[in-house]
């Protein structure tokens, strides 16, 4: 039986996951490595650390006895979008890599509005506005700071592509990562050689850009032997970690959403057709499904905002869970279950690391609106758990005003595993929650890509129909639904209200 892998760079490790073709997982290994922040809002990460990370947990996959070498087939690429990772002419990385989550391009992403003709030229153009997390204005940044470095560079990678790169010699991306750099002609598929044009950016600065599943080149045999994997072995394009974690959920359909909460919250649609935000609050991507695209509003601070919550507030919580070796997010979420719907006034605004959608505000803050002597630590607990639900909703309402329809939603991430916030979630939304049998995130579709790549599977469809199956359900209450979207206009009205303030706020710091 045939075995493909998924590899995963992710921004708190990297994880290599080998599936055979009916998707039972049989090993997985992930190898963590830090995340460096050397002035505030800049979020940097050495490319090395993601090479060793790599090269060791593929090495582990190899080794593992689950594994045949011999049935190995084909490995698909995933990672975090938008970092970038600056190359000279030998291939020699440059300097740290800015990553998505980096915030030090404002004035960037003004200039890059400005040579586009606006706005709403911008968006015309590659579908999306210029958010401070994308890669273009980090070219420009290092550009106007760096000029020595900038001086150098030769091409400009994605974190997976620059394991590719490690692995195959080859230069290469893929159309859904390439979408999230700003240089991409989405509807198009292809680069935006104009826009690179008015941003005195070299055409052949970026990568050949394939679909999800093709062949983007093999296995070197340096690489292969280092990691002890089969030498030629077909490297497929993959996605960005959000298309091949759609592809991992089986989002290959109309209709069928996904809710990813990890550090970030992903809502992620299905679409036969680009369809656009004129706003821009939302990000129109290729889909890694040739010739298809996905629609994805991006909560900054999702699970991140409860991972928080557990590390500055919630002693109590882990001291239990270590005495017991369970979660400590099992004794959060069930603290929260005792506060009532609305935790009686108290609003969480999940804005720790700015906000993407809808508000695109790097200056959003967090904050806990509404605390009364009545309040308990269960209450902040509920608190955190709905406010991040209201942020995800945000996304799936101008998706849904833009014509996409929500039949059901897909659980994943660190925060899927709750079912009391699964619970939250459904009636927020006011869709069917569900779990699937699969949990393993973008490296789970990393590999289906992979599948299809090496003709294991015909289709990405053909792919997900076979492994991917509904476990559980979670439909919405009527009742909750109706009391949720009063709390939710109260969750809007708050930030309106406070984003002069958090403006005035971040030009004291």
């Amino acid at each position: 039986m045939a075995i493909l892998l998924g590899l995963d760079v992710g921004t708190s490790g990297t994880k290599a996951l080998a599936v055979d073709e009916t998707g039972k997982v049989l090993a997985s290994a992930t190898v963590e490595y830090p995340l460096l922040s050397p002035k505030p809002n800049w979020a940097e990460q050495r490319p090395s650390d993601w090479k060793a990370a790599a090269f060791e947990a593929l090495s582990r996959l190899a080794a593992s006895p689950g594994v045949n070498k011999d049935d190995i087939k084909g490995l698909g690429l995933t990672g975090q979008m938008h970092g970038s990772v600056f190359l000279d002419a030998s291939g020699k990385v440059l300097r740290n890599a800015l990553l998505w989550c980096d915030q030090r391009t404002a004035a960037q992403c003004r200039t890059i509005e400005e040579k586009a003709g606006g706005r709403d030229k911008l968006i015309e153009m590659v579908s999306n506005p210029a958010f401070a997390g994308f890669t273009a204005p980090k070219i420009l940044w290092l550009r106007e700071n760096e000029p020595e470095v900038y001086e150098r560079v030769k091409r400009v990678l994605l974190p997976k592509d620059y394991i590719r790169y490690e692995l195959t010699g080859e230069y290469a991306t893929d159309v859904a990562d390439a979408s999230g750099t700003l240089l991409f002609d989405v509807k198009n598929r292809r680069w935006h050689t104009e826009l690179m044009s008015l941003l005195d950016l070299p055409a052949d600065m970026m990568p050949r850009a394939f679909e999800g599943p093709e062949v983007t080149g093999t296995l070197s045999d340096a690489a292969a032997d280092a990691t002890g994997l089969p030498r030629g072995l077909p490297v497929i394009a993959g996605g960005g970690d959000q298309a091949a974690g759609g592809i991992g959920t089986g989002v290959v359909r109309e209709g069928v959403l996904s809710a990813a909460l990890g550090t970030s919250g992903v809502v992620f649609g299905y679409a036969n057709e680009p369809f656009t935000d004129p706003k821009g609050r939302v990000h129109t991507f290729c889909h890694s499904v040739p010739g298809k695209w996905h629609v994805m509003g991006v909560v900054l601070s999702a699970g991140g905002s409860l991972r928080w919550f557990r590390d500055a507030l919630c002693p109590e919580e882990c001291a239990a869970a270590k005495q017991s070796g369970r979660d400590p997010y099992e004794y959060i979420t069930a603290g929260a279950e005792k506060a009532p719907l609305g935790a009686e006034g108290l609003v969480f605004l999940p804005y720790l690391t700015g906000e993407r959608t809808p508000h695109n505000d790097a200056n959003a803050k967090g904050a806990f609106i509404g605390l009364s002597l009545r309040h308990t630590h269960d209450h902040l607990s509920r608190a955190v758990l709905e406010g991040v639900a209201y942020a995800m909703r945000d996304g799936l309402d101008i998706m849904r005003g833009m014509g996409m329809s929500a039949t059901q939603v897909r659980a994943s991430g660190g925060g899927g595993r709750s079912a009391f916030w699964r619970r939250i979630q459904a009636d927020v939304y006011r869709a069917q929650m569900v779990t699937i049998n699969v949990d393993e995130g973008p490296a789970f579709g990393a590999a289906l890509l992979a599948s299809v790549g090496a003709g294991v599977y015909g289709s990405i469809e053909e792919a997900c129909d076979t492994t991917i199956r509904v476990v559980a359900a979670c439909e919405p209450d009527a009742a909750r639904a109706d009391a949720y979207d009063k709390w939710f206009n109260i969750y809007q009205g708050c930030y309106r209200g406070l984003a002069p303030e958090f403006e005035r706020a971040a030009a004291l710091l």
